[in-house]
């Protein structure tokens, strides 16, 4: 018996909600740099179809959703929804559920700088890796509506690579 999914293929596409779709769109496409590749329009359900599928208060209405792809790596998948029952607080890292995501740069400096001169909330200094991520860099960074992202960079790789264990599939060398 094989173990997973059978036929998974890898991830398709991220999707995460914010308050003002026009304002990420902003922030993902002139700052970040992502593409804009298409948008669907409104969806809600006069049943509980919401619930049964998504999750979510049955009266709950999806005002749009856009889909952008950014490099090599999975899409990404923006949603605006009217909550029919309210917004809980956005988890931090610490929380069951909380999360960030991550993009590989080649100069994490030059990257940094860009940030920066976009007043984007940059938290700290580039941190350096130890024991088996050493060789990377990284640093993390908030949107507009506080959604953590990183920046990593390990041009000349981490230390676990020199194993001849299996490897970590990254941007940089996409033939992983």
């Amino acid at each position: 018996m094989s173990r997973g999914i059978p036929g998974l293929r890898g991830t398709d596409h991220i999707g995460f909600t914010v308050p003002d779709l026009d304002a990420a769109h902003a922030f993902l496409v002139d700052v970040i740099g992502f593409e804009p590749i298409y948008t669907l329009g409104a969806k809600q359900a006069d049943d509980d179809w919401m619930r049964t599928h998504l999750g979510v208060h049955p009266d709950t209405v999806i005002r749009e959703i856009r889909f952008y792809r950014l490099g090599n790596g999975a899409n990404f998948e923006v949603f605006l929804y009217e909550s029919a029952d309210g917004q809980n607080p956005q988890p931090r890292n610490s929380d069951i559920g909380g999360y960030h995501i991550a993009f590989y740069v080649d100069d994490l400096d030059a990257a940094v700088a860009h940030l920066r001169a976009h007043d984007v909330e940059v938290m700290g200094e580039p941190t350096a890796s130890k024991q088996s991520a050493e060789g990377q860099r990284w640093i993390y960074f908030r949107s507009p509506w506080g959604l953590q992202f990183e920046l990593v960079s390990f041009p000349q790789g981490k230390a676990y690579e020199g194993g001849g264990g299996p490897l970590l599939w990254h941007p940089g060398h996409p033939e992983r």
